[in-house]
């Protein structure tokens, strides 16, 4: 369990700075291949449909690296200028069908939250303790256990989140996130509109249904394995701490080279939650120089067992499947009798 010995401030403010010339490559080097991709796959539906589908895989994952570069904005730490992050991430937004100022602000909530229980469920995949589940009314059981069903969070569930919910603002949302969610979802209809005109509507939807589908499960299996790990950290508020809430409560999910590229190193979600304002392309070099930050990886095969994750078990401080409320329904019974 990770401990503050050393001023951990002090070592990430060396890597907290973007290099200009790496975001602009790493723009060019996501971007182009995507609309290139995007474009062949459009003309090989003239060929065979499981061609468009082969390519629609690669598609994606320059799809994932664009939304890296929008988180980074987010953060404003991809270019130096606050203005430039703001620029940028307002039309990668509507690549990624995200506005860019709604996102920032509950994605800035998760940083400051992560790991407390009494400030759950803005920006994060809702996790409810077992207590919590026990004495809930009926129906909000059965829609907690749809929602956490891997079919149908991994599927359904991430993709609505794109698509639908984020064409509306939160209730925190001020006048500034909610123009960016209107002005996203204007600028989503002027540009997706132009393409369907140019190439028709079923092929426009052959090749987006399959791609955003394949896209947003990928992210929130991201969003989610890193935070839903054993052993992580979750605690009340009055006992929180910030460093033990990145260290602790963030993985290093340890993916191949070829998937780290396309995810953007966000992997090293430890480091990303300590200072979010490290780019994504200096999180490897951080945490390769720094010893402190080396800890145990989550592996590919490890974090499949996260799918069997559905609950909170606070007096265990560990992360449980529906199999550990026979034994608190067992305790139950034998304090009634």
């Amino acid at each position: 369990m990770a401990t503050e010995k050393f001023k951990w401030q002090a070592v990430v403010s060396k890597y907290s700075f973007p290099d200009a010339w790496r975001s602009w490559w790493q723009v060019a080097n996501s971007l182009i291949p995507f609309i290139a991709l995007w474009y062949l796959a459009y003309r090989s539906l003239e060929v065979s449909y499981w061609l468009t589908l082969l390519l629609i895989v690669p598609t994606a994952g320059f799809m994932t690296r664009l939304f890296i570069i929008f988180h980074d904005c987010c953060h404003g730490s991809f270019f130096k200028r606050l203005k430039m992050n703001d620029k940028l991430g307002l039309i990668l937004g509507v690549l990624v069908l995200t506005p860019f100022y709604e996102w920032r602000h509950s994605h800035a909530m998760h940083h400051a939250s992560a790991g407390d229980l009494d400030r759950r469920g803005v920006g994060d995949v809702y996790t409810m303790t077992v207590e919590e589940y026990l004495a809930a009314p009926w129906y909000r059981k059965v829609g907690y256990r749809i929602l956490r069903n891997p079919l149908f969070l991994f599927t359904i569930s991430s993709f609505l989140v794109f698509t639908v919910f984020h064409r509306f603002w939160g209730g925190q949302a001020g006048r500034r996130e909610k123009n960016s969610v209107i002005w996203t979802n204007i600028a989503i209809l002027a540009l997706y509109g132009w393409i369907i005109y140019a190439i028709g509507l079923k092929a426009f939807l052959l090749i987006e249904i399959p791609m955003r589908l394949f896209i947003c499960s990928a992210g929130v299996w991201l969003f989610y394995v890193q935070h839903n790990f054993e052993p992580t950290y979750w605690e009340r508020h009055a006992n929180w701490e910030f460093f033990r809430a990145g260290m602790d409560g963030s993985s290093f999910y340890k993916l191949p080279k070829v998937l780290q590229w396309f995810t953007g190193n966000i992997g090293f979600h430890h480091i990303h939650h300590l200072s979010p304002k490290i780019p994504n392309y200096k999180l490897e070099q951080c945490h390769n120089e720094n010893p402190e930050f080396q800890i145990e990886p989550l592996t590919l095969g490890q974090s499949l067992s996260a799918l069997f994750f559905r609950l909170w078990d606070e007096k265990e401080k560990m992360l449980v499947g529906w199999e550990a409320l026979k034994k608190y329904r067992t305790q139950t019974v034998k304090i009634k009798s």
